[in-house]
């Protein structure tokens, strides 16, 4: 079985997510004492969250080169980025070591270009809705568009990342919130919707909306455990 190293801490609340499914998506496979083999090195993500909203996204990038050989040097054989927004830096951390990097954004065009989706909605922080560097990539390696919320929607979801899922809070009325600017994105013409940042899973499922939700948190985290035990002579292939 392969090592999965981890870039947690962006926030720790969603690291925890990340953690038990990767054991627990190990478990499924493998069976019997199985659990994930994991090298992790958790940030700050104080001093993370200060570089973002200030837009000094090279100190950010410094910062998770310097983790991501941390990770390499500790036996990881591929990385996650446990986090959607510092994507932004991908190609920075990519540069930086020499074992492969999981994209989340790749995981979850996949997961939606089996499942015939060729238009969806995106839910992120502010700057995964409205930069580039995550639609495009789901736009060109997958041909799906992808369409996100108006200005003040963008600014509720984003407000309620930071100041309440990444706080550990989850309000009733930050769900119906968000189940409204679901609904609204599919009025629009989504077909499903990406829940493009890791702790918004820890608000909204499937069970809350008819809409297809994306958990890009259980997506990646299943994509690197079919990456790490699929040489494993006790793997459990899919019919």
């Amino acid at each position: 079985m392969k090592t999965i190293g981890l870039l947690g801490g962006m926030s720790w609340e969603s690291t925890v997510s990340y953690y038990q499914a990767l054991n627990r998506g190990v478990k499924a496979s493998l069976g019997q004492l199985h659990s994930a083999k994991i090298c992790m090195y958790s940030v700050d993500f104080q001093e993370i969250e200060r570089l973002q909203h200030a837009g000094e996204w090279d100190e950010t990038a410094k910062i998770l080169c310097k983790a991501a050989q941390s990770v390499e040097a500790g036996g990881a054989d591929f990385l996650l980025i446990c986090t959607n927004t510092m994507h932004k830096v991908a190609p920075d951390i990519e540069a930086a070591i020499h074992i492969p990097l999981l994209h989340i954004a790749d995981a979850t065009g996949e997961r939606l270009q089996q499942n015939g989706i060729t238009k969806v909605g995106l839910l992120g922080t502010r700057f995964t809705m409205e930069q580039a560097f995550y639609r495009e990539r789901i736009e060109q390696h997958f041909g799906i568009d992808v369409i996100v919320p108006d200005r003040s929607a963008r600014e509720t979801v984003h407000n309620v990342i930071y100041n309440e899922l990444c706080q550990g809070e989850v309000r009733e009325n930050s769900k119906q919130a968000y189940l409204a600017i679901i609904e609204a994105l599919k009025a629009a013409g989504a077909e499903a919707v990406i829940l493009g940042c890791t702790e918004i899973a820890l608000l909204v499922q499937q069970a809350d909306t008819t809409v297809p939700l994306y958990d890009t948190t259980a997506i990646h985290a299943q994509a690197a455990v079919e990456m790490a035990v699929q040489s494993h002579p006790t793997h459990k292939v899919e019919p």
